[in-house]
């Protein structure tokens, strides 16, 4: 696979991603409530970053915002703020990726481009880590909750949202590796190339060794 097809591929697979982990921050179900040991269901509870919410038997959803950041819990801001970061790191990861590929007319020389390039794959690698560790804690505060036999409050499963966080994080990274690990190929191709160009050829020593084997006898 040459390495401008593999940037195109990369780029596809980080943007896929980044678009994912864009999607995950205003959707609603980051956990759901657990139905388990449950007979009669009248109301599911349902939360993400920025609200919780309670939908009735007859559909009609009831939501309550947040009231205040420095009142919440220290899980949901450190997952807001990473998600955050993530999203930021994919914007500016896909604007260097456009700048540095080499199928676009823009970012100076190769040497130029090639490294904006490596610096968007970075952005992509750290977009898809944070978003990463965001899912993660997320989850493990549900599933600690859940297996809590003291805990009493009302517990709750993993929401469809955490699984696009996840997809959308190993999209970022693959894509950001794979943009990283084509500008290394090209530059080791590149460096190869102009070793062989510089070698002199074979041809020319020989000649030059017969040469010098005349002078001698005359």
């Amino acid at each position: 696979m040459s390495s401008m097809l593999q940037e195109i591929v990369a780029f596809m697979l980080s943007t896929s991603g980044w678009v994912l982990v864009s999607s995950t921050l205003p959707t609603d179900y980051w956990k759901v409530s657990s139905l388990d040991g449950t007979v009669i269901t009248t109301a599911t509870y349902w939360s993400n970053l920025w609200k919780t919410c309670v939908t009735d038997s007859t559909g009609v959803s009831n939501c309550k915002d947040f009231p205040s950041m420095l009142a919440l819990d220290g899980y949901i801001q450190a997952c807001r703020g990473l998600m955050i970061a993530a999203i930021c790191l994919g914007f500016f990861g896909s604007i260097f990726a456009l700048v540095g590929m080499k199928c676009t007319k823009i970012g100076g020389t190769d040497k130029n481009k090639a490294r904006i390039a490596c610096f968007a794959g970075v952005d992509f690698i750290l977009s898809g880590v944070c978003s990463l560790s965001a899912c993660s804690l997320y989850a493990h505060r549900i599933t600690s909750e859940f297996f809590d036999p003291m805990f009493m409050a009302q517990k709750y499963e993993l929401g469809a949202a955490l699984f696009i966080g996840w997809a959308g994080s190993i999209l970022c990274i693959l894509g950001g590796g794979m943009l990283c690990f084509s500008i290394a190929d090209s530059f080791s191709r590149r460096g190869q190339a102009n070793a062989a160009n510089q070698r002199p050829p074979a041809d020319c020593n020989s000649s030059r060794v017969h040469h010098f084997d005349k002078n001698v006898y005359v």
